[in-house]
């Protein structure tokens, strides 16, 4: 479980962190968002003592990072790809950090095989490409088999398998009743990834709620409607509180109504419909909602 409670964090007359508390439960993931700049890398290295707090605390059962006598077998991170001597060998780096727990040599070749690193373990990390550090990072993390995991932007660098092999890895380990926070600019895999996010803007949560509720918070109703008589139904359906958007001649969309009474109200005036589909909202287009006034720096895509 991690902890936060009235966490801050300042860099001179800059704040990271605002006082932010949140409660991460075991066996489920937690997706952690936010634009550039809103604190989500600081907050997860103050978890793990890389930075200490200006005021407030976070913990990890119970502990501060820096109190657990074996911290890697309580928790493991993926906070930095590069963090790696060059020189080394994956499989020399993994048993220098197992011989610093007294972690049995047999757990370093279970993590390299779990992470697919079997072919390259032997090879200087110089030679990795970005995803065989992700890996090399997730084995690390894996290493005293840990009951919290911590992984920032984890999928960065891996190819269509590798993504999916962390979906699923991620997903098994919440199964298994281990606590898992996972930060990631894809919205796509946060969607099918996590079961309940806190999402940062400018060092305070701005959200903190399952992923389904955060989806759609207002259970605001769209449908698509089609029909050869598009303008007379939309006619028939304008009111108060009825938002009608026409995409061709046979095709709008409808926000405030349900799709039951849209089609009541068809039968009625005696119009066929041919298609009637619930729309709802994606995980892209909530979050940008939500954090539209706390991007620092706007680009073409997500931050």
């Amino acid at each position: 479980m991690i902890t936060a409670s009235g966490l801050r964090k300042t860099y001179g007359e800059r704040t990271a962190v605002d006082g932010i508390s949140f409660a991460l439960e075991p066996g489920r993931v937690t997706g952690f968002l936010g634009p550039n700049g809103a604190g989500k890398s600081t907050t997860m290295r103050l978890a793990m003592g890389l930075d200490r707090p200006s005021a407030g605390q976070i913990t990890i059962n119970g502990r501060p990072y820096a109190e657990h006598r074996a911290p890697l077998r309580e928790v493991g991170a993926v906070l930095d790809a590069g963090a790696w001597h060059p020189g080394w060998t994956g499989e020399q780096q993994l048993r220098i950090l197992a011989a610093t727990h007294a972690i049995p040599k047999a757990r370093v070749q279970e993590v390299i095989e779990m992470t697919g690193l079997s072919s390259v373990a032997t090879r200087r990390i110089k030679s990795y490409s970005l995803g065989m550090t992700q890996r090399l990072g997730i084995a690390a993390a894996m290493l005293g088999d840990p009951g919290v995991l911590i992984f920032d932007e984890p999928i960065n660098g891996l190819d269509p398998e590798g993504v999916r092999w962390v979906r699923q890895l991620v997903r098994r380990l919440a199964a298994q009743g281990r606590t898992v926070f996972i930060s990631s600019h894809l919205m796509s895999e946060m969607a099918q990834t996590a079961d309940h996010l806190i999402v940062l803007g400018q060092g305070r949560i701005i959200a903190d709620q399952p992923l389904g509720d955060f989806i759609d918070p207002a259970g605001e109703t769209r449908v698509l409607v089609r029909t050869e008589d598009a303008q007379a139904l939309m006619t028939a359906l304008a009111g108060a509180q009825i938002t009608l958007v026409c995409q061709d001649a046979e095709t709008f969309e409808a926000r405030g109504i349900d799709a039951r009474s849209i089609g009541r109200r068809a039968l009625e005036i005696g119009v066929v419909i041919h298609e009637l589909t619930p729309l709802h909202s994606s995980l892209e287009e909530s979050y940008l909602r939500l954090t539209g006034n706390y991007v620092e720096h706007r680009s073409g895509g997500l931050l």
